[in-house]
């Protein structure tokens, strides 16, 4: 599917037609077991093609104080005002390659998997701005091909020269608690920017 179609009109539609079928309905095991090991609950945290930002509410359930969630879709990000009118996540309606902010982390849940791959290089040259020094992008990519998309998968072989260009791969792994049905599609990825 050409780039220029995945735009704010055709993921609005996928959620007002409700075909959603990355959603799981609670934060990815992968990510949560990684938010339960940080200690620092100030940190600047970012969620970019956020979803239905089910990381993001065990974030704020769990003490964390500055998180934000972007999504390009307004029908969603209005949606999520709605649904955390009552808690302190900044929600913000924008194109992730146009947004201006730096962050300590920026969490990866099905959005890298949503981009047009020949975006991807910009996709990390942009995660590489948006983290301060030592700022860690932190998350889950597909290890798997699938026909069309999106998603859109890949493999470890194509991700790891892609990712250093940017940042320094910390870990890079076969996820060892995906839920049952990415069992073993799924790689778990720590990178940073010196």
């Amino acid at each position: 599917m050409p780039q220029h179609t995945l735009n704010a009109d055709y993921w609005s539609n996928r959620y007002q037609q409700q075909e959603t079928g990355w959603d799981i309905g609670y934060g990815s095991t992968p990510l949560v077991e990684f938010l339960q090991s940080l200690t620092d609950k100030t940190i600047s945290i970012l969620i970019p093609g956020c979803g239905n930002a089910y990381e993001a509410e065990w974030l704020v359930q769990n003490g964390f104080a500055n998180v934000t969630v972007l999504d390009i879709s307004p029908v969603l990000t209005a949606a999520l005002e709605e649904r955390f009118k009552d808690q302190l996540i900044n929600i913000i309606t924008a194109d992730f390659f146009e947004h201006q902010q730096q962050y300590d982390l920026i969490l990866e849940q099905t959005f890298f998997c949503a981009l047009d791959p020949s975006l991807r290089s910009n996709y990390l040259e942009h995660m590489h701005q948006l983290l301060k020094h030592g700022g860690r992008l932190v998350g889950v990519l597909f290890n798997r091909q699938f026909e069309g998309g999106p998603p859109f998968g890949g493999t470890i072989e194509e991700y790891e020269p892609l990712f250093s260009k940017h940042l320094h791969i910390k870990k890079m792994e076969l996820c060892n608690n995906s839920i049952p049905p990415r069992k073993g599609s799924e790689l778990f990825f720590i990178a940073v920017k010196n």
